[in-house]
């Protein structure tokens, strides 16, 4: 199962932080936004080229101490197709670097669309003559609100080419409170959202007693964290929230078993943009890697690891 990958990983590094890739041109240092308008003009394919290049160097930067990186899709797609490139090539960057991806999409949808956004994120797309992965990412994120048979065929798919998948049930922004913490049958709607994630992986629980099935529960949100690990057992936590959001290390501490294990905190902007008024632009990666450390340690100690 995918989860044993990440586990794997996370237990290699002793670090079960993700890092984000969820690039904007203000986010990149100067000297490679003006190499890329420089070659290409003030362009769709600058901007790609801008966005690859400052990933490629992050994820030397981080390679080495982090088990995963989570791309976003939105900060890709309004680039255009030069930007949708530029997220393949992160991805394919990020594999070759022995990282596990986590493409963050948030898709979904009813009967055939469903199967298809499977296929293109988890499975192979039938060409002509053979089939063939259109983007290889091990686990995407997925928005569950239009029930069980907009996310079956998610979990069909994540079981037969070992992979998963993170679906939304307690979200990090502060108006999810609006849907989420409405009650129904005498318990929020994150609650009976948490119980269909683990009936949807029952089927499919791996060595590490997890499913395919993951949820993603902010870090914002620390007392629903702590009842829903206890409340999912078999659930594995993407924990977003953390860094910029205002989420800490006290704040995710909830969210791991009694082995440290089954979830992994996302930051994006603390880590990419670590350098920022540090007066070093050029050697950005220096600073990427100090806030990895200095994450990776906080939420170590609070885990008991």
């Amino acid at each position: 199962m995918s989860f044993e990958i990440l586990k794997n990983k996370i237990d290699e590094k002793n670090n079960p932080t993700v890092m984000g890739l969820d690039p904007k041109l203000d986010f990149i240092p100067t000297s490679i936004l003006d190499a890329a308008k420089k070659e290409y003009g003030d362009t769709f394919r600058a901007a790609g080229e801008a966005i690859f290049e400052f990933n490629r160097r992050l994820i030397d930067a981080a390679a080495d101490l982090v088990p995963a990186v989570k791309p976003q899709s939105a900060f890709y797609e309004m680039y255009g197709l030069e930007g949708e490139i530029a997220l393949k090539k992160t991805v394919e960057y990020a594999r070759a670097a022995g990282l596990y991806v986590i493409l963050d999409v948030k898709r979904n949808d009813i009967g055939s669309t469903a199967e298809a956004y499977a296929t293109a994120y988890l499975g192979a797309t039938k060409l002509f003559d053979h089939s063939e992965k259109a983007l290889e990412v091990d686990s995407v994120t997925i928005n569950p609100y239009l029930g069980t048979d907009g996310i079956l065929p998610f979990v069909k798919t994540a079981a037969e080419f070992e992979r998963s998948m993170f679906i939304l049930v307690k979200t990090s922004n502060p108006s999810s409170k609006e849907l989420q913490d409405l009650v129904v049958d005498g318990k929020p709607i994150y609650r009976h959202m948490g119980e269909m994630v683990e009936k949807w992986g029952s089927e499919f629980i791996g060595e590490s007693g997890y499913s395919p099935c993951g949820a993603v529960v902010g870090a914002t949100h620390p007392a629903q964290l702590a009842e829903l690990r206890v409340a999912l057992p078999h659930t594995f936590f993407l924990i977003p929230g953390y860094g910029a959001q205002g989420g800490g290390a006290e704040d995710v501490k909830a969210a791991f078993d009694k082995n440290g294990g089954g979830a992994i905190v996302n930051s994006s902007r603390a880590l990419m943009c670590a350098y920022k008024g540090k007066g070093d632009d050029d050697n950005f990666e220096k600073f990427t890697r100090e806030a990895v450390i200095e994450m990776r340690d906080a939420i170590n100690t609070v885990r008991g690891k």
